[in-house]
C-alpha cells in the first residue's frame, strides 16, 4: 500500500495518508468529498487514465485508509496535506479536482499556497464560496443544519449515514441509474470513516468561508454543479463559486444530484475530460 507522510504534526505525530497512482503525463490529482474515500471516483479514475493522465486520489485524514488523528481536521491542515501529497510526489504542471467538501482543499490549498505548481482546478458539487447563512452572506443555511448533523451523526451514525447517502443521490428520482447496491457501498466506506473526523468535517465544510481563497484563483477553472443537488444547493454554491472566480468555466448539469460522479457519471466526465484536454 503507498502512504504519504504529512509535514504537519498532531500530538508530535505524522499523517500517513493511502493514496493510489495510476497512468502517465499530466497529473490530476481527484479530491474525495465527506464521509467517503478515494473509492468514491472509481467511475473517473479510468477515463482519466485512458485519455493519457496521470490520476492521483488520496484518502483524507480520518477516512478510508489514511491515518485517524483526533484532530486536525480544518481547512489549514487538509491544505497542508494535499501540499504534502504534491510536493512528496515532486508534481508540476497539476490540475486539482474537489467534489462537495473536497473543493474546500483545493480553494484553500490555492488561497494558502497559491498556483506555482497547478495548471488548472476543478470544482464538482463544492461547497464553497460559503455554506453558511451570516449578515453578509444570507442565502446560505442555517448553523442549525450543521447542528443537527452532528447530533445525528452522535445518536445513530450508521442510521444518518444511510438517509444521508438517500439525500445524496437524491435516490427516489434516480432509482434507474444507482442501485442499493451502490448505496450500501458508500454506506460501509462511509461508516469505516472515523466518527471523531466525520463530526470534526462537518465544522469544517460547513463554516468555513473561502470566498477570500476564490479571489486568488489565476488558473483556467472549471466549476460543475447539478441543479437539483439538495445537500450543497448549487445557487449558494456553485453559481457563486463562478461569479467568484475570473474567468471560470461553470457548467450545469440538469437533474443532476450532489452525488453526480454516479448517477450522471457519463455527461460529468465528458466535462472534465474536455476541460483537461482543453
Amino acid at each position: 500500500m503507498n502512504y504519504i507522510e504529512t509535514t504537519k504534526e498532531e500530538k508530535g505525530k505524522k499523517i500517513k495518508l493511502f493514496y493510489e497512482d495510476y497512468g502517465e503525463g499530466q497529473p490530476v490529482i481527484l479530491i474525495h468529498g465527506w464521509p467517503l474515500s478515494h473509492k468514491m471516483w472509481e467511475y473517473q479514475v479510468e477515463k482519466i487514465v485512458d485519455a493519457g493522465f496521470r490520476c492521483i486520489t488520496y484518502d483524507r485524514r480520518g477516512f478510508g485508509a489514511s491515518d485517524k488523528p483526533w484532530e486536525g481536521y480544518n481547512y489549514d491542515a487538509l491544505a497542508s496535506d494535499l501540499n504534502d501529497v504534491i510536493n512528496t510526489l515532486d508534481l508540476s504542471n497539476v490540475t486539482i479536482v474537489g467534489f462537495s467538501m473536497g473543493g474546500g482543499e483545493v480553494a484553500r490549498y490555492i488561497g494558502d499556497y497559491g498556483t506555482k505548481k497547478l495548471s488548472k482546478a476543478a470544482l464538482i458539487s463544492a461547497v464553497p464560496p460559503f455554506m453558511l447563512k451570516t449578515e453578509n452572506n444570507p442565502d446560505g443555511l442555517d448553523k442549525d443544519v450543521f447542528e443537527g448533523f452532528k447530533k445525528k451523526i452522535r445518536k445513530d451514525r450508521a442510521g444518518f449515514l444511510k438517509g444521508f447517502g438517500d439525500n445524496f443521490y437524491n435516490y427516489d428520482k434516480n432509482k434507474d441509474r444507482i442501485s442499493d447496491a451502490q448505496k450500501h457501498l458508500d454506506w460501509s466506506i462511509a461508516c469505516s470513516a472515523s466518527a471523531k473526523a466525520t463530526i470534526d468535517c462537518v465544522d469544517a465544510f460547513g463554516l468555513t468561508d473561502f470566498r477570500e481563497d476564490l479571489k486568488k484563483f489565476d488558473v483556467p477553472t472549471l466549476v460543475v454543479h447539478g441543479d437539483a443537488d439538495e445537500v450543497v444547493p448549487m445557487n449558494i454554491s456553485g453559481r457563486k463559486s463562478k461569479e467568484l472566480i475570473e474567468n471560470a468555466t461553470f457548467k450545469v448539469i440538469e437533474g443532476a444530484p450532489h452525488g453526480l460522479i454516479v448517477t450522471h457519471k457519463d455527461q460529468l466526465n465528458d466535462i472534465l475530460l474536455q476541460f483537461l484536454k482543453k
